[in-house]
């Protein structure tokens, strides 16, 4: 791989964002407000009943680490429609770019616009409402980066279907990660669920992440075989997301479909 095309699909998103900076409000608007009010949700259940069960550090903190979740995968899945949205997606693949580059670059500019939605996060939920990433400290990195290999497995896939049924599918894709909030136990244990939906969420890495987070805040217990599912799972939607996107991109080459991506194409 080229390493300087790589860099070329993540600089022209810094040049999209400064030549209109509101497209920082799509990026970090939604997650600060977020961070705010899940911050005064759980204050309000602290204080609630004289508590002492700490709220801010379990629920807001898995909304933090979800937060983190959406934000690589709408990286990814945003600028994949920026170059649809701007009519670029011809000009992309008519130059040397590989699609593997390609995929790289978008992955490369979701690292950057999660990590610094990652700082803003912890950075608002602790000087606001004391949450204490520490708390479970160096702990939390191999989970993080589950939730890292698993939102951007879901950012190749919306982009995917967006490439195979047109730009019209990602009003599809952007409540994917709702929809998967249920079955992930992120405000609640998965025993709450019913049978059928725990064996759903079984198959979501997200939530191996966060009962295994809730095992730690609770009992100081590191749950390896969290881990270990939950990473596995994680390798393999990645790279079941890789190839798919791959085999939808030949087909639109085999067919001519490349040609006709644009918003009106389709």
């Amino acid at each position: 791989m080229n390493i300087s095309r790589i860099y070329a699909i993540f600089i022209r998103q810094l040049f999209l964002v400064k030549s209109n900076p509101t497209r920082l409000a799509s990026i970090f608007l939604w997650i600060i407000i977020s961070v705010i009010q899940w911050g005064f949700i759980t204050k309000y259940l602290g204080a609630f009943g004289q508590a002492t069960f700490s709220f801010v550090n379990v629920v807001l903190g898995a909304v933090i680490l979800w937060e983190f979740t959406n934000r690589v995968e709408y990286g990814i899945m945003t600028t994949f429609l920026e170059d649809i949205w701007s009519n670029n997606f011809i000009n992309i693949f008519a130059s040397p770019l590989k699609i593997k580059e390609y995929i790289s670059g978008m992955v490369l500019t979701s690292i950057a616009t999660a990590a610094i939605g990652f700082l803003i996060m912890i950075s608002i939920a602790g000087l606001g409402f004391g949450y204490d990433i520490f708390k479970v400290g160096i702990l939390l990195l191999p989970f993080i980066f589950i939730l890292f290999l698993f939102g951007v497995a879901l950012g190749i896939f919306a982009s995917t279907l967006i490439f195979r049924l047109g730009p019209a599918a990602e009003w599809l894709v952007w409540p994917i990660p709702i929809v998967l909030s249920i079955f992930c136990g992120v405000f609640y244990p998965i025993a709450t669920l019913p049978y059928s939906l725990q064996v759903v969420a079984k198959l979501i890495p997200a939530s191996y992440v966060f009962e295994g987070a809730r095992s730690i805040l609770s009992s100081n217990a590191f749950p390896i075989s969290n881990l270990f599912i939950g990473g596995l799972l994680a390798i393999i939607y990645l790279l079941l997301a890789y190839r798919l996107f791959i085999s939808v991109y030949r087909r639109n080459l085999k067919n001519g479909g490349i040609a006709r991506f644009s918003a009106e194409g389709f």
